[in-house]
């Protein structure tokens, strides 16, 4: 076997589902560009893939939404039916409606996704070239696929196993007194952890909930739609120059950075513009080193699944100025192991736990009202 035939046979293999001729051969283009990635495979259509996907095996699927015969979300919830095990990266329009539509693409097992340009010449530039092949890349190498072991706690059992949690820990408040705050940062595989983590916060928890979700803007208000009708807490997204409540989750807005700053003992939301950081915008380091100057006394912060190392810096600088509790998702539950793996080595952690353990240490640590 020559080299050039085993550099063939270790790229990682990808199917590309587009019923638009344009985007299949940009797509393309930049997919074989890379030496990692070979496309094997591109159809039209979600029933052409469906049968695509029965016989073979890929690495990474690349699927478009809005399709003739079978359209993306279809054809998820035919895979999902069928149980065929596949690693989606959805294509997405960043239209109210594509947004809503990508949060249910996520819900039924794709893994991330790139928003399409409606700019011809950004679609061709380098910018969207890298950003498309590290998120292809993060979904390829994903330890997760669209169909995974059932692990959904019924609504009911979630709320009474919540309830009984608040009980305790109202009979035992946590030692550390005075303001605290919640920080989270996620980013590949992220909408779904938080499914798993804000619905089980009860509307008493002793204090606010920030997260940085790496999304482009006009998604991450979707995201906040989707949890707030799942959860207690009230989840929104997060409006420059409003104060900072108990008992609310703020999203940061996709396209900016998302900061805490302090009037008069108080503390309220401000965006910035600075160029991305860690290669994302918003960036979690920007929202962490910005309670360095806050009245909380005590910061929880949170790093969920992702890929790339943002959160880490952010977390470094803040404890050097305030009392932190780390908590890291652990690596068998993340969709991505990046982030939670990079806070982890700093050795400044102090809880690694599954995903559907992290409310639980959120509550510990936060106390209720």
């Amino acid at each position: 076997m020559t080299i050039s035939s085993l550099n063939e046979k270790s790229k990682k293999k990808i199917l590309i589902v587009d019923d638009s001729a344009l985007m299949r051969r940009v797509m393309c283009d930049i997919i074989n560009s890379d030496e990692r990635f070979q496309v094997v495979d591109q159809v039209f259509d979600g029933e052409a893939a469906y049968e695509l996907l029965k016989k073979n095996q890929y690495d990474g699927v690349v699927l478009d939404v809005n399709m003739p015969k079978l359209n993306g979300i279809q054809l998820l919830r035919m895979l999902q039916k069928d149980k065929i095990r596949a690693r989606i990266m959805m294509a997405s329009t960043d239209t109210k409606e594509g947004a809503s539509v990508t949060m249910e693409s996520l819900d039924l097992g794709a893994i991330d996704f790139i928003e399409k340009p409606a700019n011809l010449s950004y679609l061709k530039g380098d910018e969207f070239k890298t950003k498309f092949l590290d998120i292809l890349y993060a979904v390829v190498t994903s330890r997760q696929s669209n169909i995974q072991k059932d692990s959904v706690i019924p609504k009911q059992k979630q709320e009474e196993s919540t309830r009984k949690l608040v009980d305790i820990v109202r009979r035992s408040q946590p030692t550390v007194g005075g303001q605290k705050i919640v920080a989270i940062a996620s980013s590949t595989g992220g909408p779904k952890a938080l499914q798993s983590v804000i619905p089980r916060l009860p509307a008493e928890l002793a204090a606010p909930v920030l997260i940085v979700q790496h999304m482009p803007k006009g998604f991450t208000q979707s995201l906040a739609e989707r949890l707030n009708s799942l959860s207690k807490m009230e989840v929104k997204e997060a409006v420059d120059g409003e104060s900072i409540e108990n008992g609310t989750v703020y999203i940061a807005q996709g396209g900016k950075h998302m900061n805490v700053v302090t009037k008069g003992g108080k503390a309220y939301i401000s965006y910035t513009d600075e160029p991305p950081r860690e290669g994302v915008k918003p960036c979690a380091n920007y929202m962490y080193e910005s309670l360095k100057n806050s009245n909380y006394s005590q910061v929880v912060c949170v790093v969920l699944t992702g890929m790339g190392a943002d959160g880490t810096k952010g977390i470094v600088n803040l404890e050097t100025a305030k009392k932190v509790h780390v908590i890291a998702q652990d690596e068998a539950t993340s969709t991505v192991y990046g982030m939670p793996k990079c806070i982890a080595a700093t050795g400044l952690v102090n809880q690694v736990v599954g995903l559907d353990d992290v409310a639980q240490e959120i509550i510990m640590n936060v106390g209720v009202k």
